[in-house]
């Protein structure tokens, strides 16, 4: 067993789940798990004057009930649009072409109307999850992602001490069609190009389902280049995951060491070297192929501090410094740009979001944003 090894085994046996550590949450006030439209508040959900600009940013505000619009440009004054009212804790969410936004909360998916900055319904999950509750082990909505051809929302639904679900939605009528077991804790949801299959990374089991969209069976693959030692207390699980349009295979980083590439139809995988040396969550991949992935700081003492993994398609990384752990990162389309968000599942979190230029060329920098961001796309 090695330094890493042995240090996260005397770790784990301190811990409860997850990403080892932390408190589960006191129990909040439940909003209104209903499919009716939202009655408009004063404060978060009057229709704006003017449409949200094109390039505008939105993140999900884990620690608390609403997501915020943000201006990217540095030049401008004001950095924040307003913010509209969701649910409890919303985690990920997608945007359609059409610019509605279907945001994963503790009660239900939020479908927000980007353009007039207004929710329009929130979707009750068919899954029961038990008292809404927010921070880190909370139930409800985590990884989210829409179909290719727009029909279909899939929530990866978190039922605290059991596997997880996902859930169906059909976008046209808002309504939950059906429901697959997956795994515990899906932190991830992703969808293949063709729109063929479903990918839910289940965290807390080591494993990503992939569920056949058209029937809907479902297959296990795990996923564990640590082996599973230590089991809900383990560091070294899948977190989020990115298809590669190319082939569609499925990467998975793993503390700055390891880049799983999982076959998702044969279940067989390689591995690639990384180099961050750190622990990691948030991934996606630019127009270009590069894969950038967020790493949330140390969890051993060899390890390094948070950063962000620039990675070409050929191998090649280069490692950016963050200034305190991050959680997720979505990019601009022209592949210069990325946007991280400060929120963190665990203690340490922001409030911001920091731009990094993919170039080189310009040092990151931080923009106001909600509460404890999360789950971010660019409008």
């Amino acid at each position: 067993m090695n330094v890493r090894h042995a240090v996260l085994a005397l770790a784990a046996a301190a811990v409860l789940a997850g990403c080892a550590g932390g408190t589960r949450a006191a129990p909040a006030t439940p909003g209104t798990p209903d499919n009716a439209p939202a009655a408009p508040s004063p404060a978060t959900s009057k229709p704006s004057a003017a449409a949200t600009p094109h390039g505008t940013l939105l993140v999900a505000d884990f620690g608390a009930d609403t997501v915020t619009f943000v201006d990217p440009d540095p030049g401008h004054d004001r950095r924040t649009l307003g913010s509209v009212e969701v649910g409890t804790a919303p985690y990920g969410l997608v945007v359609d072409d059409k610019g509605t936004a279907w945001v994963a909360t503790a009660e239900g998916v939020a479908v927000v109307d980007t353009a007039t900055r207004t929710r329009l319904a929130r979707i009750p999950y068919e899954t029961r999850t038990g008292p809404v509750t927010t921070g880190e082990y909370r139930g409800g909505g985590m990884g989210i992602a829409l179909a290719p051809d727009g029909r279909h929302v899939y929530v990866g639904v978190n039922v605290p001490g059991r596997n997880g679900v996902l859930e169906i939605i059909d976008t046209a009528t808002r309504r939950v069609t059906d429901t697959v077991p997956v795994g515990r804790r899906p932190f991830d949801v992703d969808v293949s190009p063709d729109g063929t299959e479903v990918y839910a990374t289940g965290h807390d089991s080591f494993d990503v389902t992939a569920v056949n969209t058209a029937g809907h069976k479902a297959r296990r693959h795990e996923v564990a280049p640590y082996g599973t030692e230590g089991g809900l207390g383990s560091w070294l699980k899948p977190h989020y995951a990115v298809v590669r349009p190319a082939d569609g295979k499925l990467l998975l980083p793993f503390e700055g060491e390891r880049l799983v590439v999982l076959d998702p139809r044969t279940g067989r995988s390689t591995i690639e070297r990384m180099t961050a040396n750190t622990h990691q969550h948030g991934a996606t991949l630019a127009p270009d192929g590069t894969l950038l992935v967020v790493g949330t700081g140390p969890i051993v003492s060899d390890d390094k501090g948070p950063s962000l993994t620039i990675r070409t398609p050929e191998g090649s990384e280069r490692v950016v410094p963050l200034d305190g752990p991050h959680e997720d990162v979505t990019v601009s389309a022209d592949s210069r740009t990325a946007y991280v968000t400060e929120g963190f599942t665990r203690d340490g979190y922001g409030n911001g979001i920091t731009v990094v230029d993919l170039t080189g060329k310009k040092r990151p920098f931080e923009l106001a944003a909600g509460s404890r961001p999360l789950g971010i796309a660019i409008l």
